[in-house]
Parts: C-alpha cells; structure tokens; sequence
C-alpha cells in the first residue's frame, strides 16, 4: 500500500471523482479532485503531484488540452486517461501525448486499483529490487530485434508493427526492450509504454505456456469475479502479472472482454469459460494441469479422514 503517491483525478463528472477519492484514498492514496482543466491548472501551479488521472472530454478545457499543458509545464507528472467513449482520434493523440495508460468508464474498483499500481510500478514507486536489474537478453535476440528495428524506423506508424515482432522474438517488451525500440524509432519512451500498457496482447512479463485472463469488467464484478480471481491465485499460488514456478500459467486481468452475459468469465489461451465460481475456476484449470487436481484429491483425503 502506498502512502506517498500524490493523484490528481480530473472529471467533470462529481459521481466520478467521489467513485476515485473513494477507491483510492482506501487503497492509502493521497487523493484530490479538480472539476475540469482549469481548476486542474490551477492546482498543479500552486503544489505537486506524481499522477494525474484526466477525462478526456471536458467543457472549456478538454482533457487532451490539459493533457499537452502538463507535458509542457510538468513534464514529471505520469498521466493515465479516464473516459467513456473516446473517438479513435482522440486516443491515438493522447498516446502520443505520452499517456502512462486507459481506464473506461464505468470501472470497477479492482480496474481502477491495478491501473494505478502499473502506473505506479512504471513511475519507479513501486518496482520490485528484483525487477530493477536488467536481463541480459542473447546477443542473436538483440540482433533480430535491431534489424526489425531498422526495417521499420523510416515508416509511419511503425511503433506497433515494431512492438508486435519484439514480442514474437523476445517473448514479451520489458523496460528496457521498450527503450531500445524508443530509441531505435526515435519515439519517446513513454509513447511506447503507453502503447504496450493499453493493448492487452502486450505483456511486459514473460508468459507461461497458458495465458489465464480474468475479466474484472462491471458485469463479471457484480457477479462475484473478485472471489473467483483469489481462488484462482490460491490455487495457483502466484499473483496477477505473475507466472508460476513450473512457467505453466500468466495469470493477467482484463477490463472486459465482451461476453457479459456469460459473467463472470475466463479465458484461458483463445478458450472462454464463463458462468464461473470457484469451483467452476479449478475444474476448468484441472483440464491443463495435474497440479490442481491433485490440490482436489488431497482435500476429499481430509475430509474422509475427518468422517
């Protein structure tokens, strides 16, 4: 739990920004509000902060307008962009603008929480002694990285095609590979991380050989997902963006993945598995492992022991 991570929430929408005050502040933020860009402005000229979470549409000052005054006056300040339905264009201009990541409207309290620890995590608040070492990659790796590099440097829009193909040699886009690929394209380094953090087939973590996604979407949470999850961490003994010892399983969350009416749901690889419970959870997870089945044999043991 952090206790010195200063956030500014933005919105012209008072629902909202009492929705974060709350989420946060319980989580051990220090949180503020401001009903709009100007009022922000305001406030970031008379003290600091370390994040700022923004609509994007705003009346008199819009959230990319406030947006480009914080790149410009406050450079330090990570930005993560709050917002229901925003045009194509108006995203594309915030990840340029170098937005640390996304957060839809409506959100869940776990959505908005694992946002702001990535944020977090990104801005070195929150990065593990283990994580701040660099992997030394092997040197035919690096040189099939450079050349995809090189292919595409001269390209507009080259950043995802990059992204995508240093995935597929490096196996995910940790820190440093972003930062190759940044100054390979001539882009900045938190344009690329805002692109990998708001495309969920990015993973800034090795994967195991099964991707487990759970959805924390509004209609997967109010039908118990968060019991689902902890099971699932329980049984599995790793928690979210991690991947367990035998390399078996990633667990990662998602904020929707567009099958409400099979809540809450799973998908495991390319397979969804809605209607779950805990129960449901470990049965499907038995399918891909013995592990979990063998978790099931030792507690029907116990209890004929007990009997």
């Amino acid at each position: 739990m952090s206790d010195n991570l200063n956030i500014l929430v933005v919105d012209d929408e008072p629902v909202i920004l009492k929705s974060c005050e709350r989420i946060l502040s319980d989580e051990g933020y220090k949180v503020e509000s401001a009903h709009g860009g100007r009022e922000a402005i305001i406030k970031m000229e008379q003290r600091d902060y370390d994040l700022v979470l923004t609509d994007l549409k705003m009346p008199e000052v819009d959230g990319i307008t406030l947006i480009r005054w914080i790149r410009k006056s406050r450079p330090d300040i990570g930005i993560v962009v709050i917002t229901g339905y925003p045009s194509q264009e108006t995203v594309k201009d915030a990840l340029e603008l170098g937005i640390i990541d996304y957060v839809p409207k409506p959100f869940t309290p776990a959505v908005l929480t694992d946002v702001i620890k990535r944020a977090e995590e990104w801005m070195g608040k929150r990065i593990p002694i283990k994580e701040k070492l660099e992997e030394a990659f092997p040197p035919s790796m690096m040189t099939e990285l450079d050349r995809v590099i090189n292919k595409y440097k001269d390209k507009p829009g080259s950043a995802i095609p990059v992204l995508q193909r240093a995935q597929e040699i490096v196996g995910y886009l940790p820190s440093q590979i972003q930062k190759r690929i940044a100054k390979g394209l001539v882009i900045p380094p938190a344009e690329i991380h805002s692109i990998v953090s708001f495309y969920s087939f990015f993973t800034m973590k090795p994967r195991g050989d099964h991707t487990i996604r759970v959805c924390l979407g509004t209609a997967c949470y109010v039908k118990g997902v968060e019991t689902v999850l902890s099971k699932i961490k329980e049984v599995l003994k790793i928690g979210v963006g991690e991947t367990t010892e035998d390399k078996k399983f990633s667990l990662e969350t998602v904020r929707c993945l567009g099958t409400c009416g099979l809540a809450p749901v799973m998908v495991i690889d390319n397979e969804t598995h809605g209607a779950l419970n805990q129960r449901k959870a470990v049965e499907v997870l038995n399918r891909y492992t013995a592990l979990n089945i063998k978790e099931t044999e030792r507690e029907d043991t116990e209890t004929q022991e007990e009997q």
